[in-house]
């Protein structure tokens, strides 16, 4: 079984991070949610009280198949300043994990020179964080091990394309026609 770490900060795009969370768990991946703000409770970016599985500094994320990165503001800028996130992410990278990232946090990302000759696709008024990527024209953009999206709208095929990877097309079919999309 595949495992997974999608981290979660206070003002976090809630649905760009469920949604995830929700279609991974359903493909049968073992997902922790990773609170970086020191309570397993944050509130989102729409004040909404979200509860993590654990907190980041819990979290072998050395055991993680995966590392999920979701948008929002100022959840991005608390995911970016955060060392467990930026170190885990980094780490993964180097050791040809997979990570992904949504919305805005593809910006962070770029900050930590991850993107630098890969296809990848942010929030429209971030392009400028992707640091040495060619931006895409498409919703979601996986480049070797780092996938991105675009915003919420893109979370379902962003998660679909997760799975795929992680799981195989398969899964990813299977998934997508229990959710009807």
């Amino acid at each position: 079984m595949s495992k997974a770490c999608v981290f979660f900060a206070d003002g976090m795009e809630e649905c760009e991070a469920l949604i995830v969370v929700d279609l991974l768990r359903r493909a049968g991946v073992e997902v922790t949610t990773a609170s970086v703000n020191g309570t397993r409770t944050i509130l989102s970016t729409h004040k909404i009280p979200v509860g993590a599985d654990a907190l980041a500094e819990e979290v072998d994320c050395t055991a993680m198949d995966l590392l999920v990165l979701p948008g929002g503001m100022p959840g991005t800028l608390n995911l970016g300043a955060s060392a467990a996130v930026t170190e885990a992410v980094k780490t993964a990278a180097a050791e040809g994990r997979l990570v992904a990232a949504i919305c805005a946090a593809p910006s962070v990302l770029g900050d930590l020179g991850l993107l630098a000759g890969r296809e990848a696709i942010c929030y429209p008024g971030f392009e400028d964080r992707l640091a040495g990527a060619s931006v895409s024209e498409e919703k979601v953009a996986v480049s070797g091990n780092i996938t991105t999206a675009q915003a919420l709208g893109s979370a379902i095929p962003f998660a679909l394309a997760l799975i795929r990877q992680l799981e195989g097309p398969d899964a990813a079919d299977a998934v997508a026609k229990a959710i009807c999309c």
